[in-house]
């Protein structure tokens, strides 16, 4: 038996069955082909990627170098799928889901001891255990290559993971990183150093692709590349030994300026940042930023070229850019464009006003650092992109919300284009207060919260088991965490914070983790197993009612709960 093709058309359809059999296959091998191993580093075998190692690697990648009457770490993401004993002692029986201390990726003496300190206060048992998981969720699971950069024994570099999927997001690693801030007082300190690693090697990659998101590992981890963004055809180009997925998301901008000010503000350590790369990552991104400004046309209605498109081979409409690429038209506003979300999906407007929101204050937070190192020019064009980013919000965003009030549009284009909603992923309009954009007393603030949470955002999910915003990077009805943890950070209503926490405790599966999404009438029925952001971000969350209320913490969540009617819908006990 012979096969006959014939004609271009027909060869470029077997072609085409070929290229997708390999990248469904490269799919395949990323999902399931990895091993997961713990932070080996050399010459400090107390401390496994602690605050003076030198260049590591993972055993997981390097079968052969397991001891051979060792077993290997598990992959946590398979670990992380059931609950582990001992489970906690309240009715959610919550399983333990720390790795062992020789399959953490990072070991910190400063996290153990605030695990500790913390689980004191809080009365109930599954919220504990949910704290003693998620807590130190990122050292345990995500530091996946702590080590020094090849040119210079110096310049720590640390490769954090997003938990279930090899790469480094910029906006993920510093939000994960975010919840030790307050345990580091001193350079000195371990996670310290894990903070240093980040930013130096996110001012690298912004160096390099200033319009990326995620990140490969670094040639100096001997971390085999991932299959990173197949289909996808972006410019300017990228360079995939580098790029995981080049996807131009705004907030990926104000995390790394995020994660400096935090670093700065918790150890003043001003030297760290004239020394290494940060400066000039920041003249790039303030480059890319300023570019990003431009309308889609010039005073005479000509065509501008646009300094970023992105084209992908995709089945969702949200995972590529429309116009060829370019995205929809915009009008100068002195905002800059996002043309991804910070849930990856394809923004609508390319206004994205919660980046900006987030965008515009961390620019003022790291002038100040740009400024004691006598850049002040640098400094001055930081607070002057801050300035105009904010007049453009006030200008343009402030909207006549659906039941007549002054609300903040979560997307705008500048000719009167806006969208009318809010998605679970931080920066989100819910969270404008946790970003610091402005007071959670603000009078269209505390509008556009009522519409958020209300059947009038088109993602927020209702249900007997979780109600909460979700996004279209799920689908309908899937709640996700991370919006109803932003909602206790952002409230002082008690009967709020308790009723959400609640839902919170209660929609774990057993687990003890966050999930990325939930569906809000199955609790049985959610999306990632292993999402470090969240889980840091509720051990966050629990830090801030310490200092705030920490009366809650001493109350019981075992009345809250669910069980399935003859449907199978998942109801409250």
């Amino acid at each position: 038996m012979s096969l006959c093709i014939r004609g271009p058309a027909a060869r470029v359809a077997v072609l085409a069955v070929f290229l997708g059999t390999a990248v469904l296959t490269l799919f395949w091998l990323r999902d399931y082909g990895a091993v997961q191993g713990p932070a080996v580093v050399f010459d400090l075998p107390a401390n496994r990627g602690g605050h003076d190692a030198g260049v590591g690697f993972y055993p997981g990648d390097i079968i052969s170098n397991q001891t051979p009457d060792v077993p290997a770490c598990p992959n946590y993401s398979s670990h992380s799928r059931y609950p582990h004993e001992p489970l906690s002692s309240g009715k959610f029986a919550l399983g333990y889901q720390r790795p062992s201390p020789s399959c953490r990726t990072f070991n910190s003496t400063l996290v153990e001891d605030e695990i500790a300190r913390v689980k004191a206060l809080i009365s109930d048992p599954d919220v504990a255990r949910i704290f003693e998981n998620t807590f130190p969720n990122t050292l345990d699971t995500a530091i996946k290559w702590h080590g020094v950069a090849s040119n210079n024994t110096e310049e720590e570099l640390s490769f954090v993971i997003t938990g279930d999927i090899d790469a480094m997001w910029l906006r993920d690693s510093a939000n994960q990183l975010q919840v030790y801030r307050s345990i580091i007082t001193s350079r000195e300190d371990d996670v310290a150093a894990l903070f240093r690693g980040a930013i130096n090697l996110q001012a690298r990659y912004i160096v390099i692709a200033p319009y990326c998101n995620a990140f490969q590992a670094p040639p100096e981890a001997g971390i085999a590349l991932g299959v990173g963004s197949l289909g996808s055809v972006t410019s300017p180009p990228i360079d995939t030994s580098v790029v995981s997925t080049c996807n131009f998301e705004l907030d990926s901008f104000a995390a790394f300026l995020q994660l400096s000010s935090d670093y700065f503000a918790s150890t003043g350590d001003l030297h760290f940042f004239g020394r290494f790369q940060w400066i000039y990552a920041v003249q790039s991104m303030l480059h890319a930023a300023r570019d990003m400004t431009a309308p889609t046309y010039d005073d005479d209605g000509v065509r501008l070229t646009p300094p970023y498109t992105f084209n992908s081979w995709t089945k969702t409409m949200t995972a590529t850019l429309n116009n060829v690429g370019t995205g929809n038209p915009v009008a100068r506003t002195g905002m800059v464009r996002s043309p991804f979300r910070p849930s990856d999906d394809a923004a609508v407007f390319e206004f994205l006003v919660p980046a900006n929101m987030m965008f515009s204050r961390y620019l003022n937070d790291t002038a100040v650092i740009m400024e004691e190192l006598a850049e002040v020019e640098l400094s001055a064009e930081m607070r002057d992109l801050a300035a105009s980013i904010r007049a453009g919000i006030e200008e343009h965003a402030v909207v006549e919300g659906p039941g007549g009030k002054k609300i903040y549009a979560y997307e705008v284009d500048g000719f009167g284009g806006r969208n009318l909603m809010d998605d679970a992923n931080v920066p989100s309009l819910l969270s404008a207060p946790f970003i610091g954009y402005l007071d959670a007393g603000n009078e269209v603030y505390r509008n556009t919260r009522e519409f958020v949470l209300s059947e009038r955002n088109p993602w927020y999910c209702r249900g007997p088991v979780i109600n909460g915003v979700g996004g279209p990077h799920i689908k309908p009805g899937y709640a996700w965490p991370m919006a109803s943890i932003i909602r206790i950070m952002t409230t002082e209503d008690d009967a709020e914070i308790e009723e959400v926490l609640g839902e919170l405790v209660s929609s774990t599966d057993g687990l003890g983790l966050m999930h990325e999404s939930i569906n809000s009438y199955r609790a049985n029925d959610w999306t990632r197993e292993w999402f470090s952001w969240a889980n840091g971000l509720f051990a966050q969350m629990i830090l801030d009612l310490e200092a705030r209320k920490p009366h809650i913490l001493g109350k019981s969540f075992q009345s809250y709960g669910h069980a399935e009617d003859e449907d199978g819908k998942e109801l409250h006990s």
